[in-house]
C-alpha cells in the first residue's frame, strides 16, 4: 500500500542572507564623528586641572571639589560613549564577538558605573535649581537601571532581552550629546520672551532652556528607542513553504 503524505511546515529556519557591509550601516560613521567630536570638544577642558577652564558654572563655595567631580564624571563618559557606540555596531559584534564582550565589559565598569557615580554627585553639586537636579538624577538613574539589566541578562544567555536593555542604555548615555542640540532649540525657542515673560532676565531664560533640555534629551531618547524596538517587522515576507513529510500507514 502506497504511504500517504501530509503537509507540514518547514523548520522556522531563514534563509541565508548576504549580511551588509559595516559601511553600509549608514548610522555607524555619523555616529562614530559625532562622538569623536563631542569628546574632542569636551574633555580637554578637564584635563587642564584649571577650575577656569570648566565649561559649566562652578559652585562658588566649592568650584575645585566640583571640577574635580566634573572631571571624573566626564573621563569616564567619554570611556562610556565611545564603548557604547562599539556596542551597537552589528559588524563587531557578529565579526568580532570577542571585542564586543570586552568593550561591553568596559563600558558598564569603566564607563558607567564610575560616571554614573561622578554624574549624581554633580546633578546634587550643580548651580542649576531642583528641576533641574532631579533630571540629571532620575537619568542617570535609569542609566543604570538599563545597563544593570542587560548585563543580568546577558549572563543568563537572554540575548534578545540583552539587546533590548542595551539599547534603552544606549539611549540614556547619548542623551548627552542630543542635550546640547535641545538647550540650541529652546534657547531659540524662548528669546521672544525675553524681553516680555522674562522681564529682560537672560540667565532666568538661559537656566528655564538647560533644564528643559536636560528632562526632553533623556526622555526623548527614551522614546525613540521603545518606538525602535516595538516597531512592527516589514511586511510582505513569504512564509516558509511547506514541505513533505511520510506517515506509515
Amino acid at each position: 500500500m502506497a504511504e500517504p503524505t501530509l503537509l507540514a511546515p518547514a523548520p522556522e529556519t531563514p534563509p541565508a542572507q548576504a549580511k551588509p557591509k559595516w559601511y553600509r550601516r549608514p548610522w555607524i560613521v555619523p555616529l562614530f564623528v559625532i562622538v569623536g567630536l563631542f569628546v574632542a570638544a569636551r574633555l580637554p577642558s578637564y584635563l587642564t586641572f584649571d577650575t577656569g577652564d570648566s565649561l559649566v558654572e562652578l559652585q562658588e563655595a566649592f568650584p575645585e571639589t566640583h571640577y574635580l567631580m566634573l572631571t571624573g564624571h566626564i573621563l569616564f563618559g567619554s570611556i562610556a560613549i565611545i564603548t557604547c557606540s562599539l556596542q551597537v555596531w552589528p559588524w563587531l559584534r557578529q565579526h568580532h564577538p570577542k571585542v564586543h564582550r570586552i568593550s561591553g565589559r568596559l563600558y558598564v565598569f569603566a564607563g558607567v558605573v564610575p560616571s554614573g557615580v561622578f554624574a549624581m554627585i554633580v546633578a546634587v553639586m550643580s548651580v542649576i535649581g531642583p528641576p533641574g537636579k532631579i533630571g540629571n538624577l532620575i537619568g542617570a538613574s535609569l542609566w543604570f537601571l538599563c545597563t544593570f539589566a542587560g548585563l543580568v541578562a546577558a549572563r543568563r544567555r537572554r540575548f534578545q532581552e540583552h539587546r533590548r536593555w542595551m539599547i534603552r542604555s544606549f539611549a540614556l548615555c547619548t542623551s548627552i550629546v542630543v542635550n546640547r542640540v535641545w538647550l540650541v532649540v529652546f534657547l531659540f525657542g524662548l528669546m521672544p520672551f525675553l524681553d516680555g515673560y522674562y522681564g529682560g532676565d537672560m540667565d532666568a531664560l538661559i537656566e528655564d532652556a538647560a533644564v528643559a533640555s536636560i528632562w526632553t534629551s533623556w526622555i526623548v531618547n527614551l522614546m525613540i528607542a521603545q518606538w525602535w524596538l516595538d516597531r512592527k517587522p516589514k511586511r510582505g515576507k513569504r512564509a516558509a513553504p511547506a514541505t513533505k513529510v511520510a506517515v506509515a500507514a
